[in-house]
């Protein structure tokens, strides 16, 4: 009896080690170094990049231009005093120069690259209407060729000026600078001709100069308007369009 307890106690040692062995095993398939082995997961996920990423810079310019939009159309239908806040002082400065005739303040303020485009009247014609750069703008006192500006109102007839000549009718022919009304993206002087000012320049801010009237007997049919268009480039404010209106037949 005892040789059989005995043999079956040996049975089950036997049994009880091929059990460690293979469960010491398996740990051991399991580790590396002691670090578990996690299978990788090949799933590709879209994650939106955190504050600070690197973006593409096609992603970034196209971020910075619908932010710009957004801020221009907020700008154009805010409030006169709030688009007054931003430009005014700005405003100021370029009609100052036009009173002056003082071609080199006004220069300065011309936009680097697109330069200032002068129209005669209200309606901005890109085919006829002349543009001219800063350094040209500078020059202008001194330049005494006569340009085609467009054509007269009525007769149609080329309007055939030197600077000073389309200076003293289709710029500063009144004192704009104390004009009793000013307005900001805001059309004031209302005539026949259609003022396309924000259709050409989409993303300006313009600012009118605008005398309502002089003589009653016209019954307001002799108003005058100096409209300035400002374009924002690297956080400045630059002149890229002087419009002289009147009432046109």
């Amino acid at each position: 009896m005892k040789h059989i307890i005995k043999h079956r106690v040996a049975l089950i040692f036997i049994v009880a080690v091929f059990i460690l062995s293979a469960a010491a095993c398996t740990i051991l398939q399991n580790n590396d170094g002691g670090i578990k082995v996690i299978p990788k997961d090949n799933t590709q996920t879209t994650t939106t990049p955190e504050p600070g990423s690197t973006a593409k810079p096609q992603d970034t310019k196209d971020k910075l231009d619908e932010e710009l939009d957004d801020k221009l159309e907020s700008l154009q239908n805010g409030t006169q005093e709030y688009i007054a806040s931003i430009i005014g002082d700005r405003a100021t400065e370029v009609v100052k120069a036009l009173r002056e005739k003082d071609l080199e303040k006004l220069s300065q303020a011309v936009h680097p690259e697109k330069g200032v485009r002068f129209s005669p009247y209200g309606y901005v014609n890109v085919e006829t209407d002349l543009v001219f750069t800063r350094e040209q703008v500078r020059n202008l006192g001194n330049d005494s060729k006569v340009y085609n500006w467009g054509s007269y109102d009525g007769s149609g007839l080329p309007i055939e000026l030197d600077f000073e000549g389309y200076y003293n009718k289709f710029i500063y022919d009144v004192d704009f600078m104390n004009a009793p009304e000013v307005a900001y993206n805001k059309v004031l002087g209302k005539g026949n001709s259609l003022v396309n000012t924000l259709d050409v320049y989409p993303k300006a801010i313009v600012v009118e100069y605008h005398f309502p009237g002089f003589d009653p007997q016209y019954e307001g049919m002799d108003w005058r308007s100096l409209r300035l268009v400002f374009e924002k480039k690297d956080n400045t404010w630059y002149i890229v369009g002087i419009i002289h209106d009147q009432w046109t037949i």
